[in-house]
């Protein structure tokens, strides 16, 4: 099933449904911000002072996970990668056992799809559905709603999440029925957004080196056929990159090495030759090698030219 469709209505009246967020990062906390527009939200962070941010926010925060998941009719993760994942559900300090039977867990990190069907189906025996639901559209726009969120779940536990998708997503594509689908369609995603960040870096530093002026060069180029959103997006924020604080970290450059090894990974497995999201993904890696992996993934520029050519 394939079904595309604009979201942000009918959305609950009262706060008769809470929506546990486990993870109150950069994207976590505008999440649960806009949930508690119109939700009962619990909040957890391992970080002390994202709980005082949500805390702010008017969102009810708890000291562990398992104090903010327990009772909760859907618990939204938003982890790094499937370490966490694991860690979060099944281990010592895990929500798995408090989870009420008939709950959901709402899964909108992208960790590959092994890692989901696994957690799934480990999920299945305490009586809890997974909805995997990748999204795309960085933190000012999960605050507002208007995230693009795929989503492969049943039938059953697509209706449970509704509330917590319909705030969150300005459009919701359904792309399958089980777990795994989603994360399927976002390592598809993923190897043309890492992709197109990488060229974007090369060929401003391309420009730089020509001796053009790059801020003319990136606006021009923006508006014709060579435009790409993550050009638009990321372009002005590889200038600042050379900056002294560089960019604000909106989205960290570690995060394309472990969504671009996704990607290879997932190609491999299908004996599919992915050569240049396989260059993209060394592009990263050198970034991260240089010390950049917790910078702002447009410092990926820096990888290419050190230091600012014009």
């Amino acid at each position: 099933m394939n079904q595309t469709q604009a979201s942000g209505q009918n959305h609950p009246s009262g706060h008769d449904y809470t929506v546990a967020v486990l993870g109150l990062g950069a994207m976590g906390l505008p999440m649960a911000t806009r949930l508690a527009s119109a939700l009962s939200v619990h909040g957890f962070d391992i970080s002390q002072a994202r709980l005082d941010l949500a805390a702010d926010a008017g969102i009810e925060v708890f000291d562990s996970a398992q104090g903010a998941a327990a009772g909760a009719d859907a618990v939204l993760l938003a982890v790094r990668n499937g370490d966490q994942l694991r860690d979060v559900l099944f281990g010592e300090n895990g929500i798995s056992d408090v989870l009420s039977p008939g709950s959901v867990v709402i899964m909108t990190s992208t960790v590959g799809i092994d890692d989901v069907t696994a957690v799934a189906h480990r999920l299945a025996g305490h009586g809890v559905q997974l909805v995997d639901a990748p999204l795309s559209g960085g933190p000012v726009r999960a605050g507002q709603g208007d995230l693009l969120i795929v989503v492969g779940a049943d039938p059953t536990a697509r209706t449970k999440a509704q509330p917590v998708l319909d705030l969150l997503a300005s459009t919701l594509s359904v792309i399958g029925d089980k777990p795994g689908d989603g994360q399927a369609f976002k390592t598809v995603n993923q190897l043309l957004c890492g992709v197109h960040i990488a060229v974007a870096a090369e060929a401003l530093a391309l420009a730089g080196a020509l001796g053009l002026n790059v801020e003319s060069t990136l606006a021009t180029l923006s508006s014709g056929a060579a435009g790409s959103f993550m050009l638009a997006n990321r372009g002005p924020r590889m200038l600042e990159a050379y900056t002294e604080d560089g960019a604000e970290v909106l989205s960290r450059l570690d995060i394309f090495v472990k969504d671009m090894g996704i990607v290879t990974k997932a190609a491999r497995g299908l004996g599919l030759a992915t050569p240049v999201a396989s260059a993209a993904e060394q592009v990263y890696l050198l970034g991260q090698a240089a010390g950049l992996a917790a910078a702002d993934d447009s410092a990926v520029i820096k990888v290419v030219a050190p230091q600012a050519t014009a």
